[in-house]
């Protein structure tokens, strides 16, 4: 272990120029504009598996954006672990918000700002480190690993997803690692035992055949911008509660240990919400803890509203069609191809009279919840221990990561959610970053509980 720590130590300027240089090209991968710049970071990936030596890095096309494969099979007898990560970002809007270009990583404060900064480039170039050290030092990895890299995480994940139905052989392994995940502070390792499944959806609502003048048409024109207020609003109340009927049937009771874990809040992370947010009070159902309210409950959320005239000056414009954005997240035991349907009945339930309503499914993805005791976890989290020096707790995330639920379901191997990430990175805002102390710690754990995985 002191020759794998003096090798970190010593390269750490190298491991923060290639994070950089991967962090500079704009691999947005929902904007078609940049598609060209998704291929580009993912060349840049297999260039960063070739010079570790992993064996056959190699770009696969999809349908979508290209998927990053490759693998190092020499460790006989030792278990084989599958690292996920992914290349793309999201948006940058709006650019205005940002103190330093997006795709210009700046260090300041001890952190790197720029999109990709920590979702997903840095926690995934912190795990080709901690491959890259091993090799370097000892020649050889202790475990078997096979790396699988998407471009299309932000934007859904359809090509992986048919990947690993179609060819679930290649990607045979003992335990999945994805890294993708974050602590509640610098000083409180985590393992995350449960992920939120996700649908994300466009609604439409069309009114008359054009755009009306409100004068001469207000009054007895329908309006598709009050229409989609309604609807929200009967999906939702002022509580947070959700009114989608089904919804809740089938939601599992928390265990006694979850439900102490959040309503006695020992690490203060419903106070650091408060605080990381800037809000003097949280919102939603009042009658579940915070920590369970982002963790173990169903949420929506209204993420963009269209239609009608919204430039400087007035139009008195009754607009023919308003679009919504709207997504919900789900606990694991919610799947989606269930809720969808209940989803869309609600919304055309809620409709006014005197619209048309078309929902989009735009992508959707299963929850996912492990069970803690398993080997690898157990590894990953002897190692955060050995690295941060206290045990880590044992959590849930609000987030989704579809791919997770994926590789239990086909491939039958545990997954361990073990990522770096801090509370104030700004993930999917402007100026997100990442802790260059986080980075650094991150390699070295990951170093450690590949090496215990290989015990």
């Amino acid at each position: 272990m002191a020759e794998l720590e003096t090798y970190i130590t010593e390269h750490e300027d190298h491991f923060l120029e290639d994070l950089k240089g991967w962090l500079r090209i704009p691999s947005i991968s929902t904007l078609p504009e940049h598609n060209i710049d998704v291929v580009r970071a993912a060349e840049y990936a297999v260039q960063q598996l070739e010079r570790i030596g992993i064996e056959g890095a190699k770009l696969i096309p999809t349908n979508g954006h290209p998927l990053v494969y490759g693998e190092w099979l020499h460790a006989p007898g030792k278990p084989t672990l599958l690292i996920y990560g992914h290349y793309d970002v999201q948006p940058v809007d709006p650019v205005d918000l940002w103190e330093t270009p997006p795709f210009e990583p700046t260090i300041r404060n001890g952190n790197i700002y720029c999109r990709g900064a920590c979702d997903d480039k840095g926690q995934t170039m912190l795990v080709f480190k901690a491959l890259e050290t091993l090799m370097t030092v000892n020649g050889s990895l202790p475990v078997n690993v096979r790396v699988l890299v998407e471009g299309e995480e932000e934007a859904g994940g359809e090509s992986i997803e048919a990947f690993v139905k179609a060819h679930p052989e290649h990607l045979q392994c003992d335990a999945a690692f994805i890294c993708d995940t974050g602590m509640p502070a610098a000083d409180i390792p985590a393992l995350i035992y449960g992920l939120r499944g996700i649908i994300y959806t466009e609604v439409e609502v069309q009114g008359a055949t054009r755009d009306l003048h409100s004068g001469s048409y207000g009054g007895v024109a329908p309006n598709p911008l009050h229409a989609l207020a309604i609807i929200i609003s009967r999906l939702k109340d002022a509580d947070g509660h959700i009114h989608i009927p089904g919804l809740y049937d089938k939601l599992h009771k928390p265990t006694q240990a979850e439900k102490d874990f959040w309503e006695q809040d020992p690490l203060h992370i419903n106070e650091a919400l408060r605080d990381e947010m800037g809000v003097t009070q949280l919102s939603g159902e009042l009658e579940y803890p915070p920590l369970q309210r982002i963790g173990a409950r169903p949420t929506l959320e209204v993420h963009g509203i269209s239609g009608g005239f919204t430039g400087e000056g007035a139009k008195t414009v009754i607009p023919a069609i308003a679009k919504a954005k709207i997504s919900m997240r789900l606990p694991s035991e919610l799947r989606p191809f269930e809720i969808i349907p209940l989803f869309e009945r609600a919304v055309k339930d809620a409709a006014p009279a005197g619209v048309t309503v078309t929902i989009r499914s735009i992508h959707s993805g299963d929850g996912v919840l492990v069970s803690p005791d398993s080997a690898p976890i157990q590894a990953a989290a002897t190692a955060l221990k050995e690295v941060y020096g206290k045990d880590p707790i044992f959590t849930r995330e609000g987030g989704s990561i579809p791919i997770a639920a994926l590789f239990g379901e086909i491939l039958h191997a545990p997954v361990v959610l073990m990522g770096f990430g801090l509370p104030d990175d700004n993930l999917h805002a402007p100026n997100e970053k990442y802790s260059l102390d986080q980075f650094f710690k991150g390699i070295r754990t990951v170093v450690r509980f590949l090496s215990i995985l290989g015990q």
